[in-house]
């Protein structure tokens, strides 16, 4: 009897012992599970995705281009004298045979009308009427009544309006870009467009720059005041209908030979897909190779160093 209470004592030992075992490792296994499928929580990284785009890409660029007048007509003195009046102003506009200065000469002025109370007939007056020998807007005013000036001497400059340009410094390596009576479209300070059209190349280039003066002719009958820098587009490239992606879909190598995006092949899993790029324009990228479908999605943010196959979660934009 003795025996047999000491073998069902062992037993119980034994079975509190298996059970405490299986209680242990349960839990283990459990807090295993629970482990792994925070781990699967934490690895998957937030992204937004787009789908592709088919549109028109434009290659440009864009470069100064500054106002000014190619043809300037100099009002000079024809005589000694002082100026007697001035009928300009800066800024004025002026037509063809106006009289903008009159000039008394020093003889005159010296010897007043002694010589016509000496003969009635000889009308002697010494004052000579300066005229503009052309039409356009006073751009430089050297003198004002009273002053003493010389034959030959600088009195005004008049700018011809008709030939108002905006004259472009083109890089030559851009020249094939670029062909005379192309049209140019100008967009100056605060937005305003408007179109010009190439008249002609400066015969020069700068040593330095190595730019060449481009002479985008306008509506001369538009106010546009000398010295404004406008931006000149010109096109260097242009597709009517391929598909793109924005810059931050292209993910690139350190040496930019090799390009991929990242392509979701269900909610949760992206996929590497290499890629051939093309046009750029803005901030969209021509992808020529391979043709996705309008229902891919593409990863644009939270792509960076992702491995092949990674786990992502889509977030709202």
């Amino acid at each position: 009897m003795k025996t047999t209470i000491t073998q069902y004592s062992r037993i119980k030992q034994i079975y509190f012992v298996m059970s405490l075992a299986l209680l242990l490792f349960s839990c283990q296994s459990k807090d295993k599970a629970g482990d792994d499928e925070d781990a699967k929580v934490v690895s998957q990284t937030p992204v937004t995705v787009t789908g592709v785009d088919n549109s028109a890409l434009i290659d440009y660029v864009d470069l100064n281009a500054t106002s000014t007048t190619l043809q300037k007509n100099y009002v000079k003195s024809n005589a000694n004298g002082y100026v007697q009046e001035v009928n300009a102003q800066l800024g004025q506009n002026v037509s063809k045979g106006q009289v903008l200065f009159t000039i008394k000469t020093k003889e005159a002025q010296t010897i007043g009308n002694s010589i016509n109370v000496l003969d009635t007939t000889f009308k002697f007056s010494g004052v000579n009427k300066i005229k503009a020998s052309a039409p356009g807007y006073i751009s430089l005013l050297s003198h004002q009544a009273g002053d003493y000036v010389q034959d030959g001497e600088q009195l005004a400059i008049i700018s011809d309006r008709s030939s108002f340009i905006f004259l472009m410094q083109l890089p030559y390596e851009l020249r094939q870009y670029v062909q005379t009576g192309q049209n140019v479209d100008l967009t100056l300070p605060g937005g305003t467009k408007i179109t010009g059209r190439v008249n002609s190349f400066m015969p020069t280039v700068d040593t330095v720059a190595q730019t060449q003066g481009v002479v985008i002719k306008v509506n001369p009958d538009r106010q546009i005041p000398e010295n404004l820098v406008a931006k000149a587009r010109i096109v260097k490239s242009s597709k009517s209908n391929s598909q793109s992606l924005p810059k931050s879909a292209i993910l690139a190598n350190e040496t930019q030979t090799d390009f991929w995006v990242m392509k979701l092949i269900n909610d949760s899993t992206a996929i590497k897909v290499p890629v051939k790029e093309g046009l750029q324009s803005g901030d969209r990228v021509e992808i020529l190779s391979p043709k996705f479908s309008g229902k891919d999605r593409i990863v644009i943010s939270g792509n960076y160093g992702l491995p092949d196959t990674a786990k992502v979660k889509i977030v709202a934009q």
